[in-house]
């Protein structure tokens, strides 16, 4: 029996591409195993966008090296965004690693893992960077009742701090066929909610049908079985009247966008190269707000990007109180080899950079805290996705706004979706007991309440 392990690191278009090499590999004759001990085959799928993903990485990659020196015949793959910047020069590095393979060419897996076993060579792939898209045949196999679907590729952006376009190369949309090809497979396996994922979602395109994204969406809706559709992440420069319209529209799409602010200071957007202001982003919510009254809305920030002064710094915090996001990912500035804002000065000391960012999340959680215990009461409806991870006799799932509720399951089963009244709040989970559909709350938001 040929048995890998896959260990993720970064975003959910890594996740996402894990479960992809996961399918490759099982249609090649491979078994997914949960621990190394009892795999012949160990994969990192890594992320180098933030510093501190890329350290956690090698750290534990270096924990493998006595794994591999048990067995001679055990092989080490290393996979994504660090493979992809780096190439050859890791096979260097890191003497025990026997492949390393770029983002776009894990369709490959198999076929190099049986050159590697057979040649022994130590190979370095990451000439795919250009191809339009992964060529994956291998049929979609589900862990749950969501699941992520990759609807492009790459990235024209090019923000000022971000490594993105040079390590998932330029922006490739898939074909809308394929994608309602692949959520069907998705559905007649039992999931009930997808999250289409691109860098940027905005962009999507299909040149044969010359489909958009909200056209997208518009076609997944209809989809018989699916429950939910959920999309990340949304660059704030793009979202079109008609994305805003079709959320409001469209019954199965969730009222939740994640819309990557990064900066309070237009000085800093600016010199982010963001393609935006304060005040367009301010418009944007303003906009979301008001077709879809009850949207979540969420965010990623950065401070201490080279030149934030403490003014800039304010400028932030005091956007985080006007805008008020149900939750965001903060994040302190790391200098990424090859991007433009590399080419600035550092100058915000790494000290400074503590203290902002400790002060921005202490804001941040005092309003999300606020937000849910704004909720309790309510009636929210949730997917279950899983046990409670602290409490086995619980279920957790997430309500449309993305939020996690934990109540106790009764007769419930992984899959339904089902009526939870908010009892308590922290400000990270919701927690409440099932409830009946005639005790909705007066004028609570459901997709039954959406346009079909």
């Amino acid at each position: 029996m040929k048995r890998f392990a896959i260990h993720t690191f970064g975003c959910q278009m890594n996740v996402c591409d894990s479960e992809r090499m996961g399918d490759v590999l099982r249609e090649a004759g491979w078994v997914e195993v949960a621990n190394d001990s009892d795999a012949e085959l160990v994969l990192f799928n890594t992320c180098c966008v933030r510093g501190s993903a890329e350290e956690r990485a090698f750290g534990r990659l270096t924990l493998m090296k006595p794994w591999k020196a048990q067995r001679r015949e055990r092989l080490l793959v290393l996979c994504g965004c660090i493979p992809q910047r780096d190439g050859s020069a890791l096979l260097e590095r890191f003497p025990f690693l026997d492949l390393v393979i770029g983002t776009r060419d894990y369709f490959r897996l198999p076929s190099l893992i049986e050159r590697v076993m057979e040649t022994g060579e130590r190979l370095a792939v990451t000439c795919n960077i250009g191809i339009e898209l992964p060529k994956i045949q291998a049929p979609r196999h589900p862990h749950g009742v969501t699941a992520f679907v990759n609807i492009m590729y790459g990235c024209d952006n090019f923000c000022s701090y971000c490594i993105v376009p040079f390590v998932r190369g330029r922006e490739v949309s898939r074909s809308k066929e394929d994608i309602l090809k692949e959520i069907s497979q998705l559905v007649a396996e039992g999931v009930k909610e997808v999250t289409l994922l691109g860098q940027n979602v905005n962009s999507y395109h299909d040149a044969a049908s010359g489909a958009d994204f909200a056209d997208l969406l518009a076609a997944v809706n209809v989809m018989p079985g699916l429950e939910r559709i959920r999309f990340t992440t949304s660059h704030p420069r793009d979202v079109s009247e008609k994305l805003i319209l079709a959320m409001a529209q469209l019954s199965q799409v969730c009222e939740h966008i994640h819309l990557p602010a990064q900066a309070g200071s237009d000085t800093v957007l600016a010199r982010m190269n963001r393609g935006y202001m304060r005040g367009d982003y301010l418009a944007l919510v303003g906009r979301l707000r008001e077709e879809i009254p009850d949207v979540a809305i969420t965010t990623d920030l950065m401070v201490g990007f080279p030149g934030e002064t403490d003014d800039d710094f304010q400028e932030t915090l005091a956007l985080c109180r006007e805008v008020r996001w149900d939750a965001a990912f903060m994040f302190m500035y790391s200098v990424r080899e090859g991007t433009a804002a590399a080419q600035l000065p550092d100058d915000v000391p790494h000290e400074v950079k503590k203290a902002r960012i400790a002060e921005l999340i202490n804001l941040q959680e005092e309003i999300s805290a606020e937000k849910n215990a704004s909720l309790v009461g309510s009636v929210c409806e949730v997917l279950i996705e899983r046990p409670s991870s602290r409490n086995p006799h619980d279920l957790a799932g997430k309500n449309r706004g993305g939020r996690t509720v934990i109540f106790p399951g009764g007769n419930a089963r992984i899959g339904d979706s089902v009526h939870v009244r908010v009892q308590h709040s922290t400000a990270h989970t919701l927690m409440g007991e099932i409830v009946g559909v005639e005790d909705f709350k007066a004028g609570e938001k459901s997709a039954a309440s959406k346009e079909p």
